[in-house]
């Protein structure tokens, strides 16, 4: 009795977790799939009648926006990481007793909305904000120069809106580094930039692999920075599902792009963590 309850005890305490992804991540993506094989129209209904073409329609009539949210995404995972890096390398080396405090500061802009913080970009980078009105009443740039309804406005407020999804993984890699392992390339006569290069940031790529996923996957999917910085040339393929799935009605098209894009972002994961290397990256996090 004791061994069969020694061999179900781990079942057991996976048992809540694996009820909760059956629920709230199995059974909407499978309702998803049967969805974008589905025709009809929400007066009739919708049957799964495996209609594949919702997927080549979807393609063909949206590839523009995919491949905009893929480019966006990307754009502010590079630009994130550039910004974060330097953040989080101050926090983890110089921050000292303070570092709880440096991290709430970061974390800060998150006790508001998301759609507050972006409008709060889109007062910022208007024609007569705090940063173009000064400029324009300097000479320093030209009247009809602008930044909203342009691909820059729409890529600031991604980084901005995501930044501390980066900061905070690189943050926890570079904690773990440890101090003597530095202080050894420093004993031999490696300099400030070889010891960055040859052992801080190579043990910091599990915060960098863990940044880049949970920055570019949100970022990419996102629609709110795009509608309310963007304009009609900057829309991402977030504001063509929600348009399908809340407006028109047409929930197999809606799924059937929820579901390519998914696939997409799998595949560039995947290919990411292949480029990387996984397997290094795991085991550098596990020393």
């Amino acid at each position: 009795m004791q061994r069969l309850r020694a061999k179900l005890a781990p079942y057991f305490l996976i048992l809540p977790g694996g009820l909760w992804l059956a629920i709230f991540f199995i059974i909407p993506t499978v309702t998803m799939l049967s969805f974008s094989l589905m025709t009809g129209n929400e007066a009739d209904g919708y049957q799964l009648t495996w209609h594949f073409q919702n997927y080549t329609d979807a393609l063909s009539t949206y590839w523009p926006q995919f491949l905009r949210s893929l480019e966006y995404g990307a754009a502010a995972t590079i630009l994130g990481i550039a910004l974060s890096y330097p953040i989080a390398y101050w926090i983890a080396f110089k921050g000292g007793k303070r570092k709880s405090t440096y991290l709430f500061l970061v974390l800060l802009p998150f006790f508001v909305s998301f759609v507050l913080r972006t409008i709060s970009w889109q007062f910022f980078l208007s024609d007569n904000g705090l940063l173009l009105s000064p400029l324009k009443s300097m000479g320093l740039v030209s009247q009809d120069f602008h930044i909203l309804q342009t691909t820059v406005a729409v890529v600031l407020g991604l980084t901005y809106n995501y930044l501390p999804f980066i900061v905070l993984p690189l943050y926890v890699a570079l904690e773990r580094v440890d101090p003597r392992v530095v202080e050894a390339s420093s004993d031999l006569y490696a300099g400030r930039i070889a010891t960055f290069t040859k052992v801080i940031f190579p043990l910091s790529l599990p915060g960098v692999f863990a940044g880049v996923i949970m920055n570019f996957v949100p970022a990419a999917s996102d629609y709110v920075n795009a509608e309310i910085l963007g304009g009609p040339n900057n829309t991402m393929i977030g504001s063509i599902i929600q348009d399908q799935a809340l407006h028109v009605r047409d929930y197999p098209t809606a799924t059937a792009l929820s579901t390519v894009l998914m696939g997409g972002l799998l595949v560039g994961i995947f290919l990411y963590a292949r480029a990387l290397g996984t397997e290094d990256v795991l085991e550098a996090a596990a020393r």
